[in-house]
């Protein structure tokens, strides 16, 4: 039986005479290589880009110019184009002042005409004041479901209000002294958010049993009713007070809130009014001086109606019968201008007459 024939194995070249076949390409080599290649590049491409700034050559028809020649640009170095200039290559003939380098530039082309004068937040994202962090504003990040969403809300408030989780510790083992337990009952678990704005340790429950101590009283109310100023309830050592957002309009000035008792406590002690019965005199006191001055400005009012009606009787009286009657125009010493009526035919004479309306004067009209 005759062999198949088959095609034999490739075999290494041959190397030279006293010499070692060479061995496989390691990474590292394959590294090296790429590295060089594209240092050779990058130095060729630089080449030619300053080949091309010293002595620009018009290419041949159909040729194809490198990405370095077409982007080189030979600009002057004061050009003033901002589109062109960056603040790195600004040159130091047109830099700002120093003082005048914080500043912020607004494309006027991309802003909301709000025709008052004034930039809306989204026009505006470097103003402070129109963006204060308010929760009802929030919007759910998108790596959150709506879940996780609802859960970090609610962890955020307990640890505003410092409920739940965010409690302080109660403990049994702690100082009795040094443990602040409610004013009415003596409980632990008091109203920590009150006890850190208001000063006052009182507990819920205590608070729904006694409003008539621990209700809020807005700052219109405790001006009005107790007589308070200004820089009295500005004061929150003299006053404490919760701040909150305004109920109207939340653009508007915070809502402040102070703890009746608080405000009866100052209003009825000897740095203020002294008693119940004094406040109530300064407020008899203060109504009847509004009454007095209204009543004022009333009889000031009133006589100044009666001298000027008694100086319009006067000038009548002076001009005799042909005076007119009360609300009549005296007149001022104005040219008369003639008001004529319709045109109309004298049977006698068949002319047609006018008659001025004010005075009576008759003219004759002739029609040509």
């Amino acid at each position: 039986m005759s062999e198949r024939p088959s095609t034999p194995t490739p075999q290494p070249e041959s190397s030279a005479a006293g010499q070692l076949p060479r061995g496989p390409i390691t990474p590292e080599q394959k590294r090296r290589i790429e590295i060089n290649r594209m240092k050779a590049k990058a130095l060729r491409e630089q080449r030619e880009t300053e080949l091309a700034r010293a002595a620009p050559a018009q290419s041949a028809q159909g040729a194809k110019r490198s990405f370095a020649t077409m982007a080189a640009s030979n600009r002057p170095a004061n050009v003033r184009d901002a589109r062109v200039n960056n603040a790195s290559d600004r040159p130091d003939s047109i830099r700002p002042a120093r003082n005048f380098t914080s500043y912020v530039d607004y494309d006027f082309s991309k802003m909301t005409d709000t025709k008052g004068g004034f930039l809306t937040q989204e026009d505006d994202p470097f103003n402070k004041q129109l963006h204060v962090k308010d929760d009802k504003d929030e919007q759910r990040p998108a790596n959150m479901t709506q879940k996780e969403w609802e859960r970090h809300q609610m962890l955020q408030t307990l640890k505003r209000n410092r409920e739940g989780p965010f409690e302080p510790g109660l403990s049994v083992l702690d100082d009795k002294s040094k443990q602040k337990t409610c004013r009415e009952c003596g409980s632990l678990e008091i109203d920590w958010k009150w006890e850190e704005e208001l000063k006052c340790c009182i507990c819920h429950s205590c608070k729904e049993k006694h409003p008539e101590k621990y209700s809020l009283l807005t700052k219109t109310e405790a001006k009005e009713d107790y007589l308070l100023t200004d820089p009295e309830l500005k004061d929150e050592e003299l006053l404490p007070r919760l701040e909150r957002p305004n109920p109207h309009k939340s653009t508007w000035n915070s809502m402040m809130l102070y703890l009746r008792y608080q405000v009866e406590e100052y209003a009825f002690s000897d740095k203020k009014w002294g008693s119940t019965e004094a406040l109530d005199a300064e407020f008899e006191r203060r109504e009847s001086d509004k009454k007095r001055r209204r009543e004022a400005k009333f009889k000031t009012k009133l006589q100044d109606l009666k001298k000027r009606t008694r100086v319009e009787a006067y000038r009548r009286n002076r001009q005799g019968a042909a005076g007119g009657d009360f609300g009549d125009d005296l007149g001022s010493g104005r040219k008369h201008v003639h008001q004529w009526g319709r045109a109309v035919d004298n049977p006698e004479t068949g002319i047609g007459v006018k008659t001025c309306v004010d005075c009576g004067m008759e003219v004759e009209e002739l029609e040509f």
